[in-house]
């Protein structure tokens, strides 16, 4: 059995009962239809999710046409999807009457066969049973057509959303504008840090350090910025655990005030520097 019609797989990923026996059993034994049906019924759940959430507007007719140029799309589709479809005209001939028949002198199809189904009979009810399937999937054609643009219309605005949503995040992102690997100094050689100084978009700075390594202590780790020769220093504050963020206070000029410290303090009320740092890097722009 080849593989089913795009347009049945959207009806029976929207839950429509049109799928025969055969069919059903060629879905269970064909990964592409299947992998197709599971793809637009995850589309259709998404959609349905947030049918309550408003009500839904038709887009301007421009939406879809900034959609099928991007996609390169044609043909049936560059149209309007939420335009009222025109009602298909059944092209089927109606059957020459038994008058005509008779008037021409030849006998009818049915007559001549035999073959005329019983009503209530098999034929008749497969029959029946066929030709109502293949007029309810044709009646719904346009709406189906319809539902799935709207979905791939949807799903590019929420896209184009979601886009937008992360470059605005982007955007107000700090940035690393400085970095520095700490060194240890002789007393403490299992030390390792770093730091990093981050600047947000209105100018506010942040020196984020991380210290490992270092043994247990009832002294105190705080964080210093020195002046490059050596002559001026300033407190940031207490570092607590492995990491810290402090801030820089404004006016602090980074070229001049670039090497950082952080050093083992006892707690004997001096607020001056120990003289014992566990490790110092200098910062260099990014």
């Amino acid at each position: 059995m080849s593989h089913l019609d795009p347009e049945q797989l959207a009806l029976i990923a929207l839950g429509e009962p049109v799928a025969s026996t055969e069919e059903r059993a060629h879905l269970v034994a064909c990964p592409a239809c299947a992998a197709d049906v599971a793809e637009m019924a995850h589309a259709v759940g998404v959609a349905r999710s947030t049918i309550d959430e408003a009500e839904l507007e038709a887009p301007p007719v421009r939406v879809w046409s900034s959609i099928v140029d991007e996609l390169a799309l044609g043909g049936d589709v560059a149209g309007d999807p939420f335009a009222v479809a025109e009602p298909i005209a059944d092209s089927t001939p109606e059957p020459a009457s038994d008058s005509a028949s008779s008037a021409s002198g030849e006998p009818s199809a049915e007559s001549s066969s035999g073959a005329v189904p019983e009503p209530g009979s098999e034929a008749a009810i497969g029959g029946s049973s066929r030709r109502t399937r293949r007029d309810r999937a044709r009646g719904r054609r346009p709406r189906t057509s319809r539902i799935m643009w709207v979905l791939a219309a949807s799903l590019a605005v929420v896209f184009a959303i979601g886009a937008g949503t992360w470059i605005t995040a982007a955007n107000l992102r700090p940035l690393s504008v400085a970095t520095a690997a700490l060194d240890a100094f002789p007393d403490h050689p299992a030390a390792v840090g770093s730091a990093e100084v981050d600047e947000a978009r209105d100018g506010r700075r942040t020196l984020r350090v991380s210290l490992d390594g270092t043994d247990d202590s009832d002294d105190y780790r705080e964080v210093w910025l020195i002046r490059n020769d050596g002559a001026a220093l300033i407190s940031l504050g207490v570092l607590e655990g492995t990491s810290g963020s402090f801030p820089i206070p404004d006016g602090v000029d980074l070229s001049e005030y670039d090497l950082v410290d952080i050093s083992l303090e006892p707690i004997d009320g001096d607020p001056g520097h120990s003289g014992d740092s566990i490790v110092r890097g200098q910062l260099t722009s990014v």
